[in-house]
């Protein structure tokens, strides 16, 4: 069953990663789907359709290039969505860049960058997409907001700072849309094998003079307690249960997906 066909979603960030991940299962339960990131859209867009194809959902989907660290160019984002599909029904915020380093050495511009991406562009497709939303009296906004959101971790200033406000705003929209049939959420996931993991793992690799195996089973020790990652899959279909009628007075919350992280 389709759950969402007749639904436009949007994704951020999604070129590769999690963000990739979301816009399968979402694709996969019927909506279309408008993709963004800096990744490689044709094969993102590739993936897409092959599961399209394969499940028979019907969905289509599109690919927009936009900046977020720019709100002008958020704005030409939507009107996309706007322009090809109608508008945005279900709307992910996924996009995110991360910088590590001491407080007393974070470069100022790196904490913008960090913050305008994580957190500034989510408030601004939110914004935008809500007049929408309304006009159906229904919508899905989702946040992905880390583990990083709830818990800290040192030399990641910005990071846990915007994923942490990023939790805040999804709270604040959640009761600002509480008499409507529009919820928002933050999903908050530990550590996934995303590129962006992987290299973290080849660099403790490299630096400790260890294997690949041995360095990734030290990263998830650090913090992840069942020791496995989670997938973007997981999280997926996460979202589609959010996206559900199940999910219809489930709002402000901030669902971590973290192998335990959260729980120490």
């Amino acid at each position: 069953m389709k759950t969402l066909q007749g639904k436009v979603a949007l994704i951020t960030g999604s070129t590769s990663g999690i963000g990739l991940g979301i816009a399968r299962e979402l694709a996969n339960a019927g909506a279309d789907v408008v993709l963004n990131g800096f990744g490689d859209a044709n094969a993102a867009i590739a993936e897409v359709e092959g599961v399209i194809d394969q499940s028979g959902s019907g969905a289509r989907v599109r690919y927009h290039d936009a900046d977020l660290s720019r709100p002008s160019e958020i704005a030409r984002l939507m009107q996309y969505a706007e322009t090809e599909f109608g508008g945005v029904d279900i709307l992910l915020n996924n996009a995110g860049i991360q910088h590590v380093a001491p407080i007393e050495d974070f470069p100022p511009e790196r904490w913008d960058a960090v913050l305008a991406l994580n957190l500034s562009a989510a408030f601004h497709t939110t914004r935008l997409a809500v007049p929408h939303m309304k006009t159906r009296n229904w919508g899905r906004i989702i946040n992905i907001a880390s583990v990083h959101g709830l818990v800290a971790s040192a030399q990641k200033s910005a990071y846990v700072a915007a994923k942490h406000g990023l939790v805040g705003l999804t709270k604040t929209v959640a009761l600002e849309l509480a008499e409507t049939h529009i919820t928002c959420n933050a999903i908050c996931p530990g550590w996934v094998l995303t590129p962006l993991v992987q290299a973290q793992i080849e660099a403790r690799a490299r630096d400790e003079g260890i294997d690949i195996a041995t360095a990734q089973t030290e990263l998830l020790q650090e913090k992840q307690p069942s020791l496995e990652f989670v997938t973007p899959q997981q999280i997926g279909e996460l979202a589609v249960f959010l996206c559900s009628g199940a999910a219809a007075q489930i709002r402000g919350a901030a669902w971590n997906i973290d192998g335990g992280w959260a729980a120490r």
